[in-house]
């Protein structure tokens, strides 16, 4: 995974990035209608149900536009909220409030929809083994917000990037002829290279699997498109050699049926890829 000094890059790259796509040469509403000394009260209002996720990015996004802007923080990330509740009141520079709003709440409407599909998932694997994992089927340019939400909401990031670890599935076992060969190259670039990675590989049937095991050395096999009982005999050939992973399409209906297979890990683009925002909205505190 990445460091964290690598992620605050990320957060703060997204911040400034954000504000020029959205404030430009300025925050023209507000700077014709609000005097620049005028001071003011707003709070963050829930209109949904779900967990909240967001709260600390809001206030790198607050402080990013003024530093001097006061956070109150009633309601913290991860935890369940409904309709009517307050997460925030946030006060000062009444153009530096306006200026943000509109990103806090794209940022925190899409991570809190998705610490809440994440929370669900971790719910419905209650009593097993198995941990949940995000995918790279995120948002471009917004990686790193979209993996803390699920963090937030209970699960575990799978790798941040194509760099901070090796993944070799059907294409690159495709082209680089086979199984075996794929894993004999990767292990002679990381030792080339000086590279200390862990390697991944997806098995597509149980031959491979057996295939994957007889290299050594993997950290995790990827158990992919498998049916329950297929996966469940994957399981027991993968023993504890090494990880294993089930992934391929799954989803809030088949999620708890692969983990009752015994697997470590169920990965899923679903978390990411397929939320509804929650609803929330920054109101002025008259």
């Amino acid at each position: 995974m990445i460091s964290k000094e690598q992620f605050e890059k990320e957060l703060d790259l997204i911040i400034s990035n954000a504000i020029r796509e959205d404030v430009g040469d300025g925050d023209h509403s507000s700077l014709a209608c609000i005097p620049k000394d005028a001071k003011g009260k707003a709070k963050l209002l829930v209109k949904d149900t779900g967990i909240i996720a967001g709260v600390e990015m809001a206030k790198r996004v607050f402080h990013y536009v003024d530093p001097s802007l006061k956070i109150e923080t009633i309601i913290n990330d991860g935890e369940h909220v409904k309709y009517g509740d307050v997460v925030f009141y946030v006060e000062g520079s009444s153009q530096a409030i306006l200026k943000s709003e509109r990103l806090v709440l794209n940022i925190m409407q899409r991570m809190s929809a998705i610490a809440t599909k994440t929370n669900e998932f971790m719910h419905l694997l209650d009593g097993t083994k198995t941990k949940v994992l995000d995918t790279r089927k995120t948002t471009p340019g917004i990686r790193a917000i979209e993996k803390w939400a699920v963090l937030i909401g209970g699960g575990e990031n799978h790798r941040f990037a194509l760099y901070d670890m090796i993944m070799l599935k059907d294409n690159h076992i495709d082209f680089s002829g086979g199984v075996t060969k794929a894993i004999e190259k990767t292990k002679q670039y990381l030792k080339d290279n000086n590279l200390d990675l862990k390697i991944i590989v997806e098995g597509r049937s149980l031959d491979e699997i057996k295939e994957i095991l007889a290299c050594g050395g993997i950290h995790r096999i990827l158990i992919d498109n498998f049916n329950y009982e297929d996966t469940q005999k994957a399981v027991e050939l993968i023993g504890d050699q090494c990880q294993s992973e089930s992934s391929g399409g799954i989803n809030l209906q088949t999620a708890r049926k692969y983990a009752e297979c015994g697997v470590d890990y169920i990965s899923s683009g679903a978390l990411t890829h397929s939320v509804y925002n929650m609803d929330l909205s920054l109101k002025a505190v008259k």
